[in-house]
């Protein structure tokens, strides 16, 4: 894991609580002062770069990024931060039990196209768990942009904008409606995907890609749609969205099965109704791939996070 240092602001330091409420109020203040950047950005012209042959990064993500990291650095100073653009930050505590995991711009191709469905996601983990998150998600279009604010801390619930929200109680698959994502590597994982999303289009009333998994994961909370499956993913992608997810009601584990941590390298998300019916498809599958040789192994884990 890359290592990058970052300049640490030097103003009056509130120090943070591990309790998750205080933690959750931080969370909503790093998300808003990205997604302030975010907002600035939109209906103008990108200055698009390429990590990869179709994973876009933007200034946009950069700059949102480094807005997020100015506040935990301020309220936070002793806990240890993982952005998706620069990797592991130098200046925390090694020995801190608070990881932050930022994705300043979550769905950066669609924000790039204008497309709803991006957002800032910012969860703090104890252990391989989510404590505290906020996802600032992006509605709307061109001319006409809104946000909704999801967020949410361990054993006190979720909310959007405010209100309380809770996953359905559907328990049919068959009118059921799903999210996936697929990833950017067409490799046998991205094969079994849409293998799935197959399946399981066949089965429900459909299968929608939004191309965010922060979004994907609210929209479960939210009560928009059912259940949620993708190979993978990273920390950044999942940690605030799988607790506001499980704080709405759901529940989250991999996709075969095992309790979930954020270094996994999948994640099954659902109203909870619905679990045991999508596991079966996903265990079967995933269980497949692991047969074959895939690597499943967590992808990173610090030592006390």
């Amino acid at each position: 894991m890359e290592r990058r240092k970052a300049t640490r602001r030097c103003a009056s330091t509130i120090q943070a609580s591990e309790d998750p409420a205080a933690l959750q109020i931080v969370a909503l203040e790093a998300a808003q002062a990205g997604a302030q950047v975010v907002r600035q950005a939109l209906d103008r012209p990108r200055n698009i770069e390429f990590k990869g042959t179709t994973d876009l990064v933007t200034e946009t993500d950069r700059q949102s990024e480094a807005a997020i990291l100015a506040v935990l650095q301020n309220k936070c100073p002793h806990h240890a931060i993982l952005g998706e653009e620069g990797g592991l930050y130098d200046g925390g505590d090694p020995s801190a039990e608070i990881l932050w995991c930022i994705d300043p711009l979550d769905g950066t191709t669609n924000f790039a196209h204008s497309y709803p469905s991006f957002a800032v996601s910012v969860g703090a983990v104890h252990k391989g768990k989510a404590v505290a998150a906020c996802v600032v998600e992006f509605t709307g279009g061109p001319h006409c942009w809104t946000t909704r604010t999801f967020l949410a801390s361990r054993g006190n619930g979720a909310s959007c904008n405010g209100y309380p929200i809770q996953v359905t109680k559907n328990d049919s698959v068959q009118t059921g409606l799903f999210v996936t994502g697929f990833g950017y590597i067409h490799d046998e994982a991205w094969s079994t995907s849409i293998d799935l999303f197959k399946h399981f289009t066949d089965h429900s009333r459909g299968v929608r890609r939004l191309g965010a998994a922060a979004v994907d994961m609210c929209h479960v909370a939210l009560g928009l749609v059912d259940g949620y499956w993708e190979y993978c993913l990273k920390p950044w992608d999942m940690a605030a969205g799988s607790l506001i997810l499980e704080e709405a009601g759901g529940k989250v584990t991999t996709m075969d099965g095992r309790p979930f941590e954020v270094y996994e390298r999948s994640i099954l998300a659902t109203n909870g109704a619905l679990h045991d019916p999508l596991l079966k498809e996903t265990k079967y599958a995933t269980e497949v791939l692991i047969e074959g040789g895939y690597d499943f192994s967590q992808w990173f884990r610090p030592e006390k996070m």
